[in-house]
């Protein structure tokens, strides 16, 4: 799942919502918007991205690049057990993306480090 440079756990519902751009009128197309950029970057090293709730609909085949999994339940859940797995077999740092501090505490009490959803933004997205 890693390489020398490291993972990325992206917390897709915190990064979607962390700008008022209508999301929440279409969850899906919002979380495929997402994937869509991080597919297309060459910025990043491994990404995992967690999707919860109706954002589950925007898997597809189309994103070769990138892990994507579906939250059974909880969207925080799921993203600390991809971590837990992460530190396991990861060769390198772990980052998880997120604002949620309950979820950026969890993170970090395994190891793992956290930015918010800017830095990742600003990595995959044109200049607006």
């Amino acid at each position: 799942m890693s390489d020398e440079r490291g993972v990325i756990v992206v917390d897709a519902a915190n990064v979607v919502g962390s700008r008022p751009d209508g999301w929440w009128r279409d969850r899906a197309g919002a979380a495929r918007r997402l994937l869509a950029a991080l597919e297309a970057s060459t910025e990043l090293p491994d990404v995992v991205v967690v999707l919860e709730g109706a954002a589950k609909a925007a898997a597809g085949e189309e994103f070769r690049r990138l892990r994507i999994v579906s939250a059974e339940g909880s969207g925080d859940d799921a993203i600390v057990g991809v971590v837990a797995e992460a530190i396991d077999s990861a060769g390198g740092p772990i980052t998880v993306v997120t604002a949620d501090r309950g979820l950026r505490g969890r993170v970090e009490a395994l190891g793992a480090g956290t930015v918010g959803p800017r830095w990742l933004l600003e990595r995959v997205e044109p200049t607006r």
